[in-house]
């Protein structure tokens, strides 16, 4: 599922919000008749938790908290540390590099899917994955589908009831600064993790309510949303050609979707791990080219069908 902060933020119509809650509740409806035992979410990191003193393309929390960023939750994670040690040890000697935190900070990346299909981030036991989606450079996108091929081999070993979460895309390029572009303080925050002062978080949200507002009535500098990829995109997951994408140019996805596009690499793991069980089947979908949220937001329930 997608997320955004423009979802706790003012703004978006009525009409939008209901839409989308809607499907997310359909979604909820899902996540509650399987009543998953563990709960694994593959999201990104938007310089929250990880920084560019130490930018890993992967890491494995077996700690974590939310860092209550837009209204999300802040606190503790109930992740079972021991599992998720042995997830990131199955992973290494799968041949995928991974680092591990035993102390992550998640932002509304993370947490804001696990409130919205559990009503409490802390209600199961979740196991968090950080897939770098928008500190450059970016690794290829076939190391994010072979990283979810090892976690979802991991986890079919565990007998368990696992819910597997990809959180971000579609297409969308919001205000995110970048180390060419970013002022003097942001630039502290994003390679050092400064921390935001009350004041920053405020002036922070204000922008982003603010640059949603300027593109969804057309103007502004961000790039457009782009449906017909977001569309292929998902129907390349619907039709499970998931390997297609290991072709894919990163550069490429910037150009058509926007540079915070690189957040499928979250649906690419998500679906990865679901099909290295030996495939699976779409259900409920879901999608809508929102510019007041300014994403492709969409929405796809899978389940194995080995």
């Amino acid at each position: 599922m997608s997320h955004s902060p423009l979802l706790n933020l003012p703004g978006p119509s009525r009409e939008l919000l209901d839409d989308i809650e809607a499907a997310i509740a359909t979604a909820r409806e899902f996540v509650t008749a399987f009543d998953p035992e563990l709960v694994v979410i593959f999201s990104p990191d938007h310089y929250n938790g990880f920084f560019y003193r130490a930018m890993p393309p992967f890491c494995i929390g077996t700690a974590a908290e939310g860092v209550g960023d837009y209204g999300t939750y802040r606190g503790r994670l109930d992740v079972p540390a021991d599992l998720a040690t042995d997830c990131a040890r199955a992973v290494l000697d799968d041949d995928v590099d991974v680092a591990i935190s035993a102390a992550m900070q998640v932002d509304h990346g993370t947490v804001q899917p696990l409130q919205k299909l559990f009503g409490d981030a802390t209600a199961k036991p979740v196991i968090p994955v950080f897939v770098n989606s928008v500190a450059t450079p970016l690794g290829p996108i076939r190391r994010v589908r072979a990283l979810g091929a090892a976690v979802g081999r991991y986890l079919a070993s565990l007998g368990q009831r696992v819910l597997i979460i990809g959180s971000g895309g579609l297409s969308h390029d919001p205000p995110v600064p970048t180390l060419a572009t970013a002022p003097p303080a942001a630039l502290d925050r994003i390679v050092h993790g400064v921390p935001m002062t009350a004041e920053q978080r405020q002036a922070r949200q204000v922008a982003v309510i603010d640059a949603a507002r300027e593109f969804a009535s057309g103007r502004g500098a961000l790039a457009p949303l782009n449906p017909e990829w977001d569309h292929a995109f998902l129907d390349l997951l619907d039709t499970q050609r998931l390997s297609e994408v290991d072709e894919w140019d990163n550069s490429w996805i910037a150009e058509q979707a926007g540079n915070s596009a690189h957040e499928v690499r979250t649906w690419v793991a998500a679906f990865a791990a679901l099909a290295a069980q030996g495939g699976y089947q779409t259900g409920n979908r879901f999608y809508r080219a929102a510019p007041e949220l300014i994403a492709g937001f969409a929405i796809r329930t899978a389940v194995s069908a080995p």
